[in-house]
């Protein structure tokens, strides 16, 4: 999912840079802080690339820290389409896709940090699941 992200939100940024907006006409732009599509494609490519190439290279470095970026990849991902939609008021089925991609990113990784449903967690007893916080302590496995 990071290297598709990455891959997108360079040609993106080069695309928004050099290719005139890719399409996109200016007046798209019109009330909001950019006169062109410059930083736009700054911001994808440096800040949504850059989290996104952050986060392969903390994967593949096999760091402790590495699904906490891929997570903060997702984030960045998913705002900047959120932003992007506030900003120009109109939706694309790219936009879709590519909201998807940030959001799988990042439940995935939560879900490899362990934040899986812990009712479905086998061994446990009844009274287990009655602790203060609902998730069983070491003592009651």
């Amino acid at each position: 999912m990071a290297w598709f992200n990455l891959v997108s939100a360079i040609a993106g940024g080069i695309g928004l840079i050099f290719g005139d907006g890719i399409g996109m006409p200016s007046a798209w732009l019109e009330g909001s802080v950019f006169s062109s599509y410059l930083w736009p494609g700054i911001i994808l490519g440096v800040i949504v690339g850059g989290s996104q190439a952050l986060a392969l290279l903390a994967s593949y470095g096999h760091r402790k820290w590495a699904l906490d970026f891929q997570i903060a990849a997702g984030l960045i991902m998913m705002i900047w389409i959120f932003v992007e939609i506030a900003i120009i008021l109109v939706w694309s089925p790219l936009q879709g896709i590519y909201f998807a991609t940030g959001l799988v990113q990042t439940v995935l990784a939560v879900l490899l940090l362990g934040a899986g449903p812990r009712p479905f967690m086998t061994g446990i007893s009844p009274a287990a699941t009655r602790t203060h916080s609902g998730i069983p302590d070491e003592s009651t496995r």
